[in-house]
């Protein structure tokens, strides 16, 4: 079979998967699992940039949070319908990506990581500040009336999990497309040796705020579909907190692969939830675990199955 019946074979079937559960998982494990599928789509654009393009940042939280709150104000205060709310969000976050990254991308390495961070809490600040449309640290719920698209109710079990997984199965494939395209190839030559691309002709600046766009974009959808499936937008999503959780499961899911990050959050997800029920420190149990795993898969789950097979991308 050819590399590329492999990788359709490989993400056609995690999908397959995916999708087969809604009609066999009991309520808390398809809620749990719809939670994880979201939350991997902002893993995902953490991924793009991080992962495939060398750039680490600790302002994601703002672009989920851009994301949140560009769908959930405007059907709160404006009475926009879903679809209307869910593409001002992801306006915010491509919006916001573009200015962080045309400022941030004047800096290179921990510069540009502490740059993001400032910027993140910024967002943060920000949102306390406008308490009056977003209810600063006590946020609001999103009326179960209004989450609703072509008629169908997103508060129910089944159709929350469908529309996870739709968007999965888009965000997924969109990213396949973009790494698989000459775009991903250059991001990844940028992320392998930035002057080498650079001297071969590359705009490199012009790709890594690219790829900054995209990735706020990936985190913004991500935030939305959160608020949305879930009815709630709170500035706790926009904390440090929520900026460094898709690194690690970035890390530990593989960097640099298309399905590390749904693996990562996977893990990660059922790792707290099963330490939860074992300790009330059930952190100390998590960090443990994600410390010995960094030590012995410093490549992440995904990377070390790509090493093994030899291909994956």
């Amino acid at each position: 079979m050819s590399e590329r019946g492999r990788v359709i074979l490989l993400h056609g079937g995690l999908l397959a998967v995916l999708l087969a559960l809604n009609w066999v998982l009991p309520d808390y494990h398809r809620g749990n699992l719809a939670r994880i599928m979201v939350l991997a789509v902002y893993a995902m654009g953490y991924n793009l940039l991080f992962g495939y393009t060398g750039l680490l940042s600790l302002g994601h939280a703002l672009f989920f949070a851009a994301g949140m709150y560009g769908l959930a104000l405007p059907m709160q205060h404006l009475g926009l319908s879903v679809a209307p709310a869910f593409l001002a969000a992801l306006a915010a976050g491509a919006a916001a990506g573009l200015g962080v990254g045309l400022l941030a991308l004047r800096t290179t390495g921990v510069a540009f990581m502490i740059v993001t961070l400032m910027f993140a809490q910024a967002g943060y600040l920000t949102i306390l500040l406008a308490g009056a449309w977003t209810r600063g640290d006590e946020g609001f719920t999103i009326p179960q009336a209004a989450r609703r698209i072509a008629g169908i109710d997103l508060t129910q079990p089944a159709a929350r999990y469908a529309a996870a997984w739709a968007l999965f199965a888009v965000a997924l494939a969109a990213l396949l497309w973009i790494v698989r395209h000459r775009t991903g190839r250059v991001l990844v030559a940028i992320r392998e040796n930035e002057d080498r691309a650079r001297l071969l002709g590359y705009d490199t600046h012009g790709f890594k705020l690219l790829a900054t766009v995209l990735s706020a974009t990936y985190s913004a959808a991500g935030g939305a579909a959160f608020a949305l499936l879930f009815g709630y937008a709170g500035a706790s999503f926009a904390t440090v907190q929520y900026s460094i959780l898709p690194l690690l499961w970035v890390l530990l899911g593989g960097a640099g692969t298309v399905i590390g990050p749904f693996v990562g959050t996977l893990f990660m997800f059922y790792l707290i939830d099963w330490a939860a029920d074992v300790t009330p420190a059930y952190m100390l149990l998590a960090g443990l675990a994600l410390i010995l795993l960094t030590l012995f898969l410093p490549l992440g789950i995904m990377g070390l199955v790509r090493r093994r097979l030899g291909w994956l991308p």
